[in-house]
């Protein structure tokens, strides 16, 4: 294996370890946690459609009742040096039992000896 292929396969590792950490309870509602993930300029485009800046995913994320889903075909590519997009798939049942399939994808950048999300879009799937 090339030494290129090992590193891809150690920053795919790393990324997925981070994208599911983001998805811990007790992470997600510790905002110095969170925050230290996130680049200044964070923005995420939800399911729901709306657009949600760094500030108001903090404070979202530090008051809400969240059960982690369960995570499908994580794929990583790199876009350049330093940047990386990551994609998979979430899914959930509700409380009646419908199920809620999510594509999402993220794109990642190296920063302050770092990986930090600077973007992350969530889309319903039919």
């Amino acid at each position: 294996m090339k030494i290129e292929a090992k590193l891809d396969e150690a920053i795919k590792a790393e990324l997925e370890r981070l994208e599911l950490l983001l998805m811990e309870p007790a992470v997600r509602r510790n905002r110095e946690h969170v925050g230290a993930l996130m680049a200044r300029d964070f923005v995420e485009f939800g399911s729901s459609g709306r657009v949600w800046t760094r500030e108001a995913t903090l404070e979202l994320l530090a008051t809400e009742t969240y059960t982690p889903p369960q995570v499908e075909n994580f794929a990583f590519r790199l876009l350049g040096p330093g940047v990386a997009l990551v994609t998979y798939r979430t899914l959930r049942n509700d409380a009646a039992g419908e199920r809620t399939v999510t594509l999402r994808s993220s794109i990642w950048t190296w920063e302050s000896e770092r990986w930090k999300i600077c973007f992350h879009q969530g889309t319903r799937a039919s």
